[in-house]
């Protein structure tokens, strides 16, 4: 990515093409747990990236492209739920917002079982955490990327991880105690 950003800077546009193709599925999975809607999550990646381009000069590549472009996407996304004019427009057509896609077909009913669960879980830690637990987990952003885009110092971050680890970490074990008292009624 270091290379990619270096060359973006100096107004390469097949780097900057490459790191578009890199990095916009991360990004938009990102602002969709943010805004909710995945057509608005795509319009804020292309804002941010847009905003990229524009701003190249002015962008010290040797810090993490990874960290500055999550950070103008979570901005974004935060700037669009907080204007709402966009969810009052689609609530007023009628619009639902789509239903999480399903677990692949080979997990087993088990299987399928625990990863709606997780995802139940994730979706019920607190904002802050499950924002850490997503960028470094997820989308692989290191714990100083994470701390870029967030705001907050690395050691925040590496708290808020250690909580929602350790969330996460009970109640799968409760989960797992309750399936082993029915599987053995």
């Amino acid at each position: 990515m270091g290379v990619w950003f270096r060359r973006v800077v100096q107004s390469d546009q097949a780097a900057f093409e490459a790191l578009f193709r890199a990095m916009r599925s991360g990004l938009v999975n990102y602002a969709v747990q943010i805004t909710g809607d995945e057509a608005t999550a795509a319009d804020i990646v292309q804002e941010a990236f847009l905003r990229f381009w524009q701003r190249r000069a002015e962008h010290d590549p040797s810090g993490s492209v990874k960290a500055l472009l999550f950070r103008t996407v979570r901005n974004l996304a935060l700037n669009s739920v907080r204007d709402g004019k966009r969810r009052a427009k689609l609530l007023a057509e009628g619009y639902e917002p789509p239903l999480r896609s399903a677990p692949p077909p080979d997990l087993t009913l088990a299987g399928r079982e625990l990863a709606g669960r997780l995802r139940e879980w994730m979706d019920e830690l607190p904002d802050r955490q499950r924002e850490a637990l997503t960028l470094s987990r997820f989308q692989g952003l290191s714990h100083e990327e994470v701390a870029a885009v967030m705001e907050v110092a690395p050691r925040t971050v590496n708290n808020h991880l250690v909580r929602a680890l350790r969330t996460l970490k009970e109640r799968l074990e409760s989960h797992r105690e309750g399936s082993s008292v029915k599987g053995a009624g």
